[in-house]
């Protein structure tokens, strides 16, 4: 559950720095972050969500797929790949840690340059792009024009010796790039760089077909765009998989005087394939990624971090480099992980980043292990981690349960400002964001989820205007979007309804679970006795016990909610054209998966996280991919079926 949380927290506020000038992490760093919490509860509303660019700019669609690529995170995990893509020979380009962007020639003249966006509209920063160290304002080779239209496609990077003499307030060079190139006035861009690595040309048609490039396979590929004029990324020819791992260890060995960061390799074969590279997510190519970087550091101090109930311990050890940035603060999860590591103040740690972006102590330095850091073993020195023991905002006595430290009382204000963001969250109230919500907590406005629907365009205005404006009377536009998204989410279903009210470890995969098995209103949930929820798949005895106790907590709410007519929960038909039928997903659709998941419970069928016995039918991306999720539907005789197929059903 803090997992979930940290990483709902994460990409909430990774997506809206990306969307919004200045991204701190990579695309395949998000996608990482992404992937975890879909693992992790598939059910989450933010899963829902798609991000936009920030509006600063116009809008563009893509004439190039802008997906992402699949990732090895080691040679175990490139190797199993290459078993399954047997190639002559592997070409292998950097993986530049920047911020994609597509240039679009119109009959050999730049027309647009687009960011990534949201895989298939982004923003025109045309005028920022051409400013850019490597930009090409016409196709032309020897000074002649070449006619084509279609795109180029590159990274746009910061070098490191231009971070260090401008941009050094900057974490690191991809943020310094992500937040020049979205400026609405376009200063800086001229520091900045961009290095091709793909393109894609139409014939006369339309239609994108090998006969219709400049090029014959992806080598020819980078030969021409540096005959165009164009910085392309390095290309490295390799025969075998242990090639290509011997060759990562070589670069991963240099990193460190490249001007540029990158963060792993691209492996792909020599022939070009627009139907594999048209895919949300290649299958015929895949991110190398390079090993998390390793520090040692010694624990000086553990602060507890606050989030609703839960207290989580947090270490600070003195700065160490990792991955291009300065770390000196990591996640200690939980009480047992204190314990089970054995961490001290005072004591020698091992730190790394998980996906290059979040910090984690691994577990005691190792002897010898960072030899310049002295590993402090003298009992005089080290000190045990001091835990909390009352509430620092109700004085409740906190509750040890190994795996969580909280506040048990339900009117703390914490749990209630919490229990606010989440509803937020779980109804996808996209206007209300989690400032307002503090701001009129701590203002006393809100102290309970029902304000919300009590609120009133004039108390929401002064969060909005200026003084001056409010004596002018001026009307308040954020405050009329609030309002906004306030009534135009008061029709939800029965598990987003109970998601909502932040009952721990109970999310919308899990309600949805127990409608199937009968408990399928807000009444029958009420009355229902933890030993015949615990009896329904997924849910057990503790877990059963936690959602009667926090149905219990809210009950006066809910009911208040729901009877009132505030909320209207949505009547969710299990009668229809798919009744009694399960449905799993796997693999990018074209279509975003929530919408696909809903399209199956309006038509009375039900959507579950894995393949299991039982089991109606797999929907994939490729039936003929070796993925886990196919494997064992195919062992368990379970259909698969492509999108095609699916749609065809409705």
């Amino acid at each position: 559950m803090i997992r979930i949380k940290e990483l709902e927290t994460l990409i909430s506020r990774y997506q809206s720095s990306y969307y919004n000038g200045e991204g701190e992490v990579s695309d395949a760093e998000f996608d990482a972050l992404w992937e975890e919490l879909k693992s992790l509860d598939p059910g989450n509303p933010l899963l829902a969500r798609v991000g936009a660019d920030s509006g600063n700019f116009p809008k563009a669609r893509h004439k190039m797929p802008m997906g992402s690529q699949d990732k090895a995170a080691n040679p175990e995990e490139f190797f199993k790949w290459a078993e399954k893509h047997a190639y002559d020979e592997y070409l292998v380009e950097y993986k530049l840690d920047g911020a994609s962007l597509e240039l679009q020639y119109e009959g050999g003249v730049l027309a647009r340059a687009v960011t990534r966006g949201d895989g298939a509209i982004g923003d025109d920063i045309t005028p920022n792009a051409r400013k850019m160290q490597g930009v090409r304002g016409r196709l032309e080779i020897d000074g002649a024009l070449l006619p084509l239209t279609g795109g180029v496609r590159g990274e746009v990077i910061m070098p490191r010796e231009t971070h260090k003499q401008y941009f050094a307030d900057k974490a690191n060079c991809r943020n310094a790039a992500n937040g020049l190139m979205k400026r609405k006035d376009g200063e800086g861009s001229e520091h900045l760089c961009f290095v091709a690595y793909d393109a894609q040309f139409a014939d006369a048609a339309g239609g994108v077909t090998v006969e219709a490039q400049p090029f014959a396979d992806e080598e020819a590929k980078i030969r021409w765009l540096k005959r165009c004029g164009f910085t392309a990324v390095p290309l490295k020819i390799c025969k075998t998989p242990q090639e290509v791992a011997d060759y990562r260890q070589e670069v991963a060995e240099a990193r460190p005087s490249l001007k540029c960061d990158i963060d792993g390799l691209v492996v792909k074969e020599r022939r070009l394939d627009f139907a594999d590279a048209s895919r949300p997510r290649p299958d015929c190519q895949i991110a190398f990624k390079f090993s998390p970087e390793r520090a040692v550091s010694i624990v000086r101090a553990v602060e507890w971090s606050e989030s609703g109930a839960t207290y989580t311990p947090i270490a600070l050890f003195d700065p160490v480099e990792l991955a291009g940035t300065t770390v000196k603060r990591a996640s200690l999860v939980n009480p047992n992980t204190i314990r089970q590591l054995g961490v001290r103040i005072g004591i020698s740690v091992a730190v790394t980043k998980r996906g290059e972006i979040i910090p984690k102590i691994e577990g005691l330095a190792l002897p010898g292990e960072g030899a310049d850091v002295p590993v402090t073993e003298e009992p005089a020195i080290l000190r045990d981690i001091e835990f909390p023991t009352v509430c620092g905002r109700c004085g409740a006595e906190l509750i040890d349960e190994g795996t969580r430290l909280y506040c048990p009382n339900p009117a703390c204000p914490k749990r209630v400002h919490h229990r606010l963001e989440k509803w937020a969250a779980a109804l996808d109230i996209r206007d209300l964001g989690v400032t307002l919500i503090r701001n009129l907590f701590n203002a006393g406005r809100l102290r309970s989820i029902s304000d919300l629907y009590t609120l009133t365009e004039e108390e929401l205005a002064p969060y909005f205007l200026e003084d001056e404006s409010l004596a002018k009377d001026k009307k308040s536009k954020g405050a009329q979007k609030v309002l906004a998204s306030l009534s135009g989410k008061t029709e939800t279903s029965l598990a987003a309804f109970v998601a909502g009210f932040d009952i721990e470890d109970i999310g919308e995969l899990l309600i949805e679970k127990l409608a199937d098995a009968g408990f399928d209103t807000l009444d029958k949930l009420l009355a229902a006795a933890p030993e015949d929820v615990a009896a329904v798949n997924g849910f057990a005895d503790i877990t059963a016990a936690k959602l009667a106790a926090g149905l219990a907590e809210n009950r006066e709410e809910m009911l208040r909610l729901t009877r009132t007519g505030v909320i209207r929960l949505r009547q969710e038909t299990r009668a229809g054209k798919l009744a009694g039928k399960s449905f799993c997903f796997t693999g990018e659709l074209s279509i975003k998966r929530a919408d696909a998941e809903q399209m199956v419970k309006e038509a009375g069928g039900s959507v579950k996280p894995t393949v299991a016995k039982g089991l109606s039918c797999l929907v994939t991306n490729d039936i003929a991919s070796g993925s886990a999720k196919n494997k064992k539907a195919a062992g368990l005789g379970i259909p698969v079926i492509d999108e095609q197929a699916f749609l065809a059903l409705f």
